[in-house]
Protein backbone atom coordinates (compact mmCIF):
# COMPACT_ATOMS: atom_id res chain seq x y z
CA UNK A 1 0.00 0.00 0.00
CA UNK A 2 1.14 3.54 -0.83
CA UNK A 3 1.47 5.27 2.56
CA UNK A 4 0.36 8.57 0.97
CA UNK A 5 -3.09 7.16 0.21
CA UNK A 6 -5.59 7.77 3.01
CA UNK A 7 -7.59 4.70 3.95
CA UNK A 8 -10.25 3.53 6.41
CA UNK A 9 -9.98 0.09 8.04
CA UNK A 10 -13.24 -1.84 8.14
CA UNK A 11 -14.67 -5.18 9.15
CA UNK A 12 -17.58 -6.63 7.19
CA UNK A 13 -20.16 -8.70 9.09
CA UNK A 14 -23.37 -10.28 7.80
CA UNK A 15 -26.49 -11.15 9.82
CA UNK A 16 -28.98 -13.28 7.89
CA UNK A 17 -28.08 -11.62 4.59
CA UNK A 18 -28.16 -8.09 6.07
CA UNK A 19 -24.56 -6.86 5.69
CA UNK A 20 -22.77 -4.07 7.51
CA UNK A 21 -19.35 -2.47 7.63
CA UNK A 22 -18.03 -1.79 11.13
CA UNK A 23 -15.72 1.20 11.36
CA UNK A 24 -14.10 2.89 14.33
CA UNK A 25 -15.18 6.52 14.47
CA UNK A 26 -11.56 7.52 15.05
CA UNK A 27 -10.70 6.16 11.58
CA UNK A 28 -11.67 9.54 10.15
CA UNK A 29 -9.30 12.27 11.31
CA UNK A 30 -10.80 15.21 13.12
CA UNK A 31 -14.51 15.51 13.80
CA UNK A 32 -16.40 14.95 10.54
CA UNK A 33 -19.67 16.77 10.02
CA UNK A 34 -22.86 14.71 9.57
CA UNK A 35 -22.67 15.51 5.84
CA UNK A 36 -19.09 14.26 5.58
CA UNK A 37 -19.90 11.07 7.50
CA UNK A 38 -22.87 10.50 5.24
CA UNK A 39 -20.77 11.00 2.10
CA UNK A 40 -18.09 8.54 3.24
CA UNK A 41 -20.76 5.99 4.11
CA UNK A 42 -22.36 6.24 0.66
CA UNK A 43 -18.98 5.76 -1.02
CA UNK A 44 -17.86 2.77 0.99
CA UNK A 45 -21.28 1.05 0.80
CA UNK A 46 -21.45 1.29 -2.99
CA UNK A 47 -21.62 -2.28 -4.31
CA UNK A 48 -19.68 -1.48 -7.49
CA UNK A 49 -17.11 1.17 -6.54
CA UNK A 50 -16.94 0.54 -2.80
CA UNK A 51 -16.92 -2.44 -0.47
CA UNK A 52 -20.68 -2.87 -0.55
CA UNK A 53 -23.10 -3.05 2.39
CA UNK A 54 -26.57 -2.14 3.60
CA UNK A 55 -25.01 0.37 5.98
CA UNK A 56 -22.14 1.32 8.29
CA UNK A 57 -22.11 0.93 12.04
CA UNK A 58 -19.75 3.69 13.20
CA UNK A 59 -18.29 2.68 16.58
CA UNK A 60 -17.29 5.04 19.39
CA UNK A 61 -16.11 4.67 23.01
CA UNK A 62 -18.82 4.90 25.68
CA UNK A 63 -18.31 5.51 29.42
CA UNK A 64 -20.51 2.63 30.61
CA UNK A 65 -21.35 0.41 27.61
CA UNK A 66 -18.84 -1.69 25.65
CA UNK A 67 -19.37 0.56 22.63
CA UNK A 68 -21.66 3.23 21.22
CA UNK A 69 -22.78 2.84 17.63
CA UNK A 70 -24.21 5.20 15.04
CA UNK A 71 -25.97 3.64 12.06
CA UNK A 72 -25.78 5.30 8.64
CA UNK A 73 -27.68 3.57 5.82
CA UNK A 74 -26.14 3.07 2.41
CA UNK A 75 -28.05 6.07 1.03
CA UNK A 76 -26.43 8.31 3.66
CA UNK A 77 -29.46 8.63 5.93
CA UNK A 78 -29.17 7.95 9.65
CA UNK A 79 -31.35 5.43 11.51
CA UNK A 80 -31.97 4.89 15.20
CA UNK A 81 -31.04 1.21 15.25
CA UNK A 82 -30.63 -1.99 13.29
CA UNK A 83 -31.18 -5.18 15.23
CA UNK A 84 -28.99 -7.06 12.78
CA UNK A 85 -26.34 -4.34 12.75
CA UNK A 86 -26.22 -4.35 16.54
CA UNK A 87 -25.73 -8.12 16.50
CA UNK A 88 -22.93 -7.73 13.94
CA UNK A 89 -21.15 -5.35 16.30
CA UNK A 90 -21.62 -7.83 19.14
CA UNK A 91 -20.02 -10.58 17.05
CA UNK A 92 -17.03 -8.39 16.30
CA UNK A 93 -16.57 -7.43 19.96
CA UNK A 94 -16.88 -11.07 21.05
CA UNK A 95 -14.25 -12.09 18.53
CA UNK A 96 -11.90 -9.30 19.63
CA UNK A 97 -12.40 -9.52 23.39
CA UNK A 98 -13.61 -13.09 23.99
CA UNK A 99 -16.73 -11.68 25.63
CA UNK A 100 -20.02 -13.52 26.03
CA UNK A 101 -22.18 -10.54 27.03
CA UNK A 102 -22.00 -7.24 25.17
CA UNK A 103 -23.64 -3.94 26.09
CA UNK A 104 -24.17 -1.70 23.06
CA UNK A 105 -25.48 1.86 23.20
CA UNK A 106 -27.63 2.57 20.14
CA UNK A 107 -29.76 5.48 19.01
CA UNK A 108 -32.72 3.53 20.45
CA UNK A 109 -31.14 2.91 23.84
CA UNK A 110 -28.90 0.30 25.44
CA UNK A 111 -29.10 -3.23 23.99
CA UNK A 112 -27.64 -6.30 25.68
CA UNK A 113 -26.48 -9.17 23.46
CA UNK A 114 -25.82 -12.55 25.08
CA UNK A 115 -23.74 -15.10 23.17
CA UNK A 116 -25.59 -18.41 22.88
CA UNK A 117 -23.43 -20.31 20.37
CA UNK A 118 -20.27 -19.98 18.29
CA UNK A 119 -18.90 -21.94 15.35
CA UNK A 120 -15.84 -20.52 13.59
CA UNK A 121 -16.70 -17.02 12.34
CA UNK A 122 -20.42 -17.46 13.10
CA UNK A 123 -21.79 -16.11 16.39
CA UNK A 124 -25.34 -16.52 17.66
CA UNK A 125 -26.90 -14.12 20.15
CA UNK A 126 -30.09 -13.45 21.98
CA UNK A 127 -30.51 -9.71 22.29
CA UNK A 128 -32.76 -7.89 24.72
CA UNK A 129 -34.49 -5.46 22.36
CA UNK A 130 -36.71 -3.67 24.87
CA UNK A 131 -40.42 -2.94 24.69
CA UNK A 132 -42.42 -2.81 21.48
CA UNK A 133 -45.05 -0.09 21.09
CA UNK A 134 -47.97 -1.44 19.05
CA UNK A 135 -50.55 0.97 17.65
CA UNK A 136 -54.08 0.22 16.38
CA UNK A 137 -54.55 -0.86 12.77
CA UNK A 138 -53.86 1.96 10.33
CA UNK A 139 -55.44 2.14 6.87
CA UNK A 140 -53.28 3.85 4.27
CA UNK A 141 -54.77 5.04 1.00
CA UNK A 142 -52.20 4.75 -1.76
CA UNK A 143 -51.87 7.39 -4.45
CA UNK A 144 -50.63 4.96 -7.11
CA UNK A 145 -53.55 3.13 -8.71
CA UNK A 146 -51.40 0.84 -10.89
CA UNK A 147 -50.57 -1.36 -7.89
CA UNK A 148 -53.92 -3.11 -8.02
CA UNK A 149 -55.04 -1.79 -4.63
CA UNK A 150 -56.08 1.62 -3.37
CA UNK A 151 -55.60 1.01 0.33
CA UNK A 152 -53.48 -1.06 2.68
CA UNK A 153 -54.21 -2.17 6.24
CA UNK A 154 -51.28 -2.60 8.61
CA UNK A 155 -50.10 -2.42 12.20
CA UNK A 156 -47.67 0.38 13.17
CA UNK A 157 -45.02 -0.88 15.58
CA UNK A 158 -42.08 0.95 17.17
CA UNK A 159 -38.97 -0.96 18.19
CA UNK A 160 -37.19 2.33 18.81
CA UNK A 161 -37.53 2.77 15.04
CA UNK A 162 -40.78 2.85 13.02
CA UNK A 163 -42.37 -0.17 11.31
CA UNK A 164 -45.58 -0.85 9.40
CA UNK A 165 -46.55 -4.53 9.39
CA UNK A 166 -48.88 -5.72 6.63
CA UNK A 167 -50.40 -9.23 6.80
CA UNK A 168 -50.88 -10.87 3.41
CA UNK A 169 -52.00 -14.35 2.28
CA UNK A 170 -49.06 -14.37 -0.11
CA UNK A 171 -46.53 -11.79 -1.22
CA UNK A 172 -47.81 -9.99 -4.36
CA UNK A 173 -45.45 -9.44 -7.29
CA UNK A 174 -45.80 -5.67 -6.77
CA UNK A 175 -44.93 -5.78 -3.05
CA UNK A 176 -41.77 -3.67 -3.46
CA UNK A 177 -43.66 -0.92 -5.30
CA UNK A 178 -46.42 -1.11 -2.71
CA UNK A 179 -43.94 -0.84 0.16
CA UNK A 180 -42.24 2.14 -1.48
CA UNK A 181 -45.65 3.79 -1.91
CA UNK A 182 -46.38 3.24 1.79
CA UNK A 183 -43.06 4.86 2.66
CA UNK A 184 -44.03 7.96 0.71
CA UNK A 185 -47.05 8.53 2.98
CA UNK A 186 -45.23 11.18 4.96
CA UNK A 187 -48.40 12.36 6.70
CA UNK A 188 -48.47 9.03 8.55
CA UNK A 189 -44.71 8.53 8.87
CA UNK A 190 -42.91 11.89 9.08
CA UNK A 191 -39.61 10.15 9.91
CA UNK A 192 -40.02 7.41 7.32
CA UNK A 193 -40.94 3.80 8.00
CA UNK A 194 -39.73 0.24 7.52
CA UNK A 195 -42.35 -1.93 5.82
CA UNK A 196 -42.84 -5.66 6.46
CA UNK A 197 -45.04 -7.98 4.38
CA UNK A 198 -45.94 -10.89 6.65
CA UNK A 199 -47.43 -14.31 5.95
CA UNK A 200 -48.57 -16.30 9.00
CA UNK A 201 -47.48 -19.90 8.37
CA UNK A 202 -48.63 -21.61 11.55
CA UNK A 203 -48.97 -21.27 15.31
CA UNK A 204 -45.35 -20.16 15.76
CA UNK A 205 -44.10 -19.28 12.25
CA UNK A 206 -44.21 -16.25 9.97
CA UNK A 207 -42.49 -15.50 6.66
CA UNK A 208 -41.48 -11.90 6.08
CA UNK A 209 -40.18 -9.65 3.29
CA UNK A 210 -38.55 -6.37 4.26
CA UNK A 211 -38.40 -2.93 2.63
CA UNK A 212 -36.33 -0.61 4.81
CA UNK A 213 -35.77 3.13 5.06
CA UNK A 214 -32.63 4.26 3.28
CA UNK A 215 -31.91 0.82 1.81
CA UNK A 216 -34.92 -0.70 0.04
CA UNK A 217 -35.35 -4.47 0.03
CA UNK A 218 -33.11 -6.32 2.50
CA UNK A 219 -32.61 -10.03 3.05
CA UNK A 220 -33.63 -9.69 6.68
CA UNK A 221 -34.12 -7.20 9.48
CA UNK A 222 -33.70 -7.70 13.20
CA UNK A 223 -36.07 -4.97 14.36
CA UNK A 224 -38.37 -5.82 11.43
CA UNK A 225 -38.52 -9.43 12.60
CA UNK A 226 -39.36 -8.23 16.11
CA UNK A 227 -42.06 -5.87 14.81
CA UNK A 228 -43.56 -8.59 12.61
CA UNK A 229 -43.58 -11.12 15.45
CA UNK A 230 -45.15 -8.85 18.08
CA UNK A 231 -47.77 -7.61 15.60
CA UNK A 232 -48.59 -11.23 14.72
CA UNK A 233 -48.89 -12.11 18.42
CA UNK A 234 -51.03 -9.06 19.17
CA UNK A 235 -53.45 -9.86 16.32
CA UNK A 236 -53.75 -13.52 17.25
CA UNK A 237 -51.95 -14.94 14.22
CA UNK A 238 -49.25 -16.70 16.28
CA UNK A 239 -48.01 -17.26 19.80
CA UNK A 240 -44.59 -16.68 21.39
CA UNK A 241 -41.94 -17.80 20.57
CA UNK A 242 -42.12 -16.93 16.87
CA UNK A 243 -39.84 -18.31 14.18
CA UNK A 244 -39.38 -15.53 11.63
CA UNK A 245 -38.39 -16.93 8.23
CA UNK A 246 -36.60 -14.36 6.07
CA UNK A 247 -34.90 -14.66 2.66
CA UNK A 248 -31.55 -14.40 4.50
CA UNK A 249 -32.16 -16.86 7.33
CA UNK A 250 -34.03 -17.53 10.55
CA UNK A 251 -34.73 -15.26 13.50
CA UNK A 252 -36.52 -16.32 16.66
CA UNK A 253 -38.47 -13.72 18.61
CA UNK A 254 -39.97 -14.26 22.04
CA UNK A 255 -41.72 -12.01 24.51
CA UNK A 256 -41.30 -12.01 28.26
CA UNK A 257 -43.64 -9.56 29.94
CA UNK A 258 -43.30 -6.33 27.97
CA UNK A 259 -39.80 -7.12 26.73
CA UNK A 260 -38.92 -8.50 23.28
CA UNK A 261 -35.96 -10.84 22.76
CA UNK A 262 -34.34 -11.51 19.38
CA UNK A 263 -32.20 -14.55 18.58
CA UNK A 264 -30.13 -14.84 15.43
CA UNK A 265 -26.65 -15.28 14.00
CA UNK A 266 -23.94 -12.99 12.65
CA UNK A 267 -20.98 -14.03 10.50
CA UNK A 268 -17.63 -12.27 10.30
CA UNK A 269 -16.97 -11.97 6.56
CA UNK A 270 -13.74 -10.08 5.99
CA UNK A 271 -11.63 -7.08 6.97
CA UNK A 272 -9.67 -4.62 4.87
CA UNK A 273 -9.00 -1.00 3.97
CA UNK A 274 -11.04 1.36 1.86
CA UNK A 275 -8.95 3.94 -0.01
CA UNK A 276 -10.37 7.44 0.16
CA UNK A 277 -8.43 8.80 -2.80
Amino acid sequence: MNSSVASIPFVKVCACGNDFLLIEGAAINGKPSPKELSEVTVRICDRHNGVGADGVEWMYPHPTADVEIRLINNDGSEAEISGNGTRCVAAYLCAEGKKEKVAIQTGAGLKICNLTAKSGPVYEFEAKMGEAVISPELIIRLEETNLGTSEVRGIPVSMGNPHYVVFVPDCPSTWREQAASIQRCSSHFPHGVNVEMVIADGKHDVSVRFFERGVGETQSSGTGSCASAVAAIATGHVGSPVRVHTPGGLHTVRTEGNCVYLRGSARLVCSGEFFLT
